[in-house]
């Protein structure tokens, strides 16, 4: 038994009236015991739930970050005129609704763009489809692949992902704990936050419940996250809704100062809304990402457009809305994203 890792867990799990916050270099040691497992399994569980319970604090999720960055693999700068953009996507997965990250990161990427993606397999306590299984889907499998090979893929197509199981394994260690509290940990906040590239980067990343925004923004302001936007998204992604009003902010650092703009948008003043598309199952899945990639129409055609011209424009390659909107649509109807997606099925084959 640590028994310094008991003094921690006394200070989240003393009680309402009792608990105390964790400074950023006392979160950042938890996690780093609970994640090499110098703590018992027993404070481990205990701290994750009581840690859930109390709600973590934006210094207790940055010391938390620390750890996923001297801990984490890193994918190394690649050429680009324009920041890539890493999408953080919830790693328990979608039930509900589409998930449209790896079409837009195909458009994006067609467009010149460099996208970069991370999670892993089916985890609880959601057990949705993983990314990974989406771009399996597509017929890309990224499991397989080494970080180097990753590294390769990047430079090559401007795509990458990095497969936690796979490329960062001391990341998984705490799954079975999440499985048994039966509860989200607020390590799945920390997942979403965390940015594996090297290079000048914007990370997208969504939230649910909106003291959660606060919660990320003060975390990101601390660990001097140069550009990021924060999405009221589709199951907590930062896929953007097309049935209400997208709810985003854009956080940077201009000077000495981080400053966040709100933008409220609404798909149908510029023609893409509709009901949500809802998630399809097993081959069904398959063929609809396959009919958007060659230039179908429908719902699908645009909730990807949708999306993607809206990323297009946050990391600079179009000026406008509007102008990311009309690219997108262009790159999806000339042939460009399945261009691009055959490049990439290529390129992950010949690894």
């Amino acid at each position: 038994m640590s028994d310094q890792f008991r003094e921690l867990l006394k200070k989240v799990g003393s009680g309402t009236h009792t608990h105390k916050h964790l400074s950023r270099e006392e979160a950042a040691t938890a996690l780093d015991y609970m994640l090499t497992q110098r703590a018992t399994p027993a404070q481990i569980g205990a701290f994750l739930i009581a840690h859930r319970i109390r709600r973590p604090t934006s210094p207790e999720l940055a010391g938390m970050l620390d750890i996923y960055h001297r801990y984490g693999p890193q994918l190394q700068p690649v050429a680009s005129d324009y920041p890539a953009l890493v999408m953080g996507i919830p790693y328990d997965g979608r039930s509900r609704t589409a998930p449209l990250a790896p079409l837009t990161a195909l458009v994006v990427a067609a467009a010149g763009g460099v996208v970069i993606h991370h999670g892993g397999a089916v985890m609880p306590t959601k057990y949705g489809i993983p990314l990974v299984e989406v771009w399996q889907s597509l017929g890309v499998d990224w499991r397989g692949l080494t970080l180097g090979q990753v590294q390769q893929v990047l430079e090559s197509v401007g795509l990458g992902f990095l497969y936690t199981p796979h490329h960062f394994p001391l990341a998984t260690t705490l799954i079975p704990y999440r499985e048994q509290i039966g509860k989200r940990p607020p390590l799945a906040t920390l997942e979403l936050m965390w940015c594996p590239y090297g290079g000048a980067a914007i990370v997208a990343l969504g939230y649910v419940h909106p003291p959660t925004e606060d919660l990320i923004r003060g975390a990101l302001a601390l660990h001097q996250t140069p550009a990021y936007v924060l999405v009221k998204g589709l199951e907590g992604s930062c896929d953007l809704p097309r049935d209400r009003t997208v709810i985003a902010g854009v956080g940077a650092i201009q000077g000495e100062e981080m400053t966040y703009d709100r933008l409220f948008l609404r798909a149908k003043d510029y023609g893409y809304g509709g009901p949500e598309v809802a998630l399809p199952s097993g081959s069904n899945l398959a063929a609809a990402l396959e009919d958007v990639v060659q230039g179908g129409g429908g719902p699908w055609r645009s909730a990807t457009v949708w999306n993607s011209g809206f990323y297009l424009w946050q990391v600079g390659i179009s000026r406008s809305l509007e102008a990311g909107l009309a690219l997108a649509d262009t790159l999806l109807s000339t042939g460009a994203v399945a261009q691009r997606l055959e490049a990439l099925r290529a390129c992950v084959v010949s690894r």
